[in-house]
């Protein structure tokens, strides 16, 4: 088997449970901001439209058509809309509260403690490569209780790059020292995580836990955290 020095991770749908933490935060602002009363009768509905939106504005932050302002607050503007509430100061509220509560959220992936400490025992260099903003990251990192197991947090706002980029996959290499042929990307998305990673010369891991056929074959795919133990 390849002998690698340096393992990148992906943090949000990977090892943070974006889905649930987002879910668990809307659903504190909708009670504390009383929406029911604002024309947001039904809280299942709002979180499906707001993920729906908030994965279609990332795509488009992804390849660099919007700025980060944009993103954050017009993915509450356009989830309004669905309840025709064309209210831009409460979209930004929104925005505001969400991003002040969000990283509090600690709802991890099972096994994320457990495959971090056996990697860490072993030797492994541990780093993370994402897209998310920098202050925020840090934050969910710290309330999670894994920061300290990360040598390295490359964020794109700190590598003004954005995964799938070949830049963003550099800055990391000078970053942590690492080189292309004895380091891994490991996460769940298939253009952003793991063609990026294929791009930039590493192997990679495609953590896929929504069992979402791939179009080309990753070096490795696993469907739980757990089963990575078997790769390292």
């Amino acid at each position: 088997m390849k002998h690698y020095s340096h393992l990148f991770f992906d943090l949000d749908h990977t090892l943070w449970d974006f889905e649930e933490n987002a879910k668990k935060t809307l659903e504190h602002l909708y009670n504390e901001m009383d929406l029911s009363t604002k024309g947001i009768s039904d809280f299942t509905y709002f979180h499906k439209q707001y993920s729906a939106h908030n994965d279609r504005l990332w795509e488009r932050y992804r390849k660099g058509l919007i700025k980060v302002d944009e993103l954050r607050w017009k993915r509450m503007w356009h989830t309004l809309l669905d309840f025709k509430i064309g209210d831009e100061q409460l979209a930004k509220e929104l925005s505001t509260a969400f991003l002040a509560h969000l990283p509090h959220r600690n709802i991890l992936f099972p096994h994320t403690h457990e495959l971090l400490t056996y990697l860490r025992e072993k030797g492994y260099e541990l780093h993370l490569i994402t897209n998310g903003f920098e202050d925020v990251q840090h934050a969910k990192l710290k309330n999670a209780g894994i920061a300290h197991f990360f040598g390295e947090v490359i964020t794109s706002e700190g590598s003004n790059s954005l995964k799938p980029n070949k830049e963003i996959f550099e800055f990391a290499f000078r970053k942590t020292g690492a080189v292309p042929h004895t380091s891994i990307m490991i996460g769940d998305h298939l253009e952003a995580d793991i063609m990026g990673a294929k791009n930039a010369g590493m192997d990679q891991v495609f953590v896929n836990h929504i069992r979402e056929t791939a179009s080309f074959a990753p070096t490795y795919t696993v469907y739980s955290l757990k089963e990575m133990m078997d790769i390292f």
